[in-house]
């Protein structure tokens, strides 16, 4: 009889020490979340218009003309390589951090 309660004690002990450990796993998996503003949104949907008209610009027949040969190149290029990184890599000055170290 003696055996079967310390038996008890021992595993109510073990679970106790696992839901612990579960817990602590939990909060050093916290998310935070997205580091994106509203800007950021607004910025990429400028990036993706950009790209469409592109895409609108280079499909005007004739091959030859101003739009497919000049403008449709520009608007994809500032598109892809401006406006959608600058999107996705902005943060405002206030996230930054106070002490000058990353992380």
């Amino acid at each position: 009889m003696l055996i079967l309660a310390g038996l008890e004690m021992r595993a109510m002990k073990e679970i106790k020490a696992k839901e612990i450990r579960k817990r602590s796993r939990k909060s050093q998996l916290k998310i935070e979340g997205l580091p994106y503003s509203g800007l950021n949104y607004v910025l990429f949907g400028l990036g993706i218009l950009f790209i469409l008209f592109g895409y609108y610009a280079l499909a005007q027949p004739p091959a030859d003309n101003f739009m497919s040969l000049t403008v449709a190149p520009i608007l994809l290029v500032v598109g892809y390589c401006v406006i959608i990184p600058v999107a996705i890599m902005y943060l405002k000055k206030s996230d930054f951090p106070k002490n000058g170290k990353g992380g």
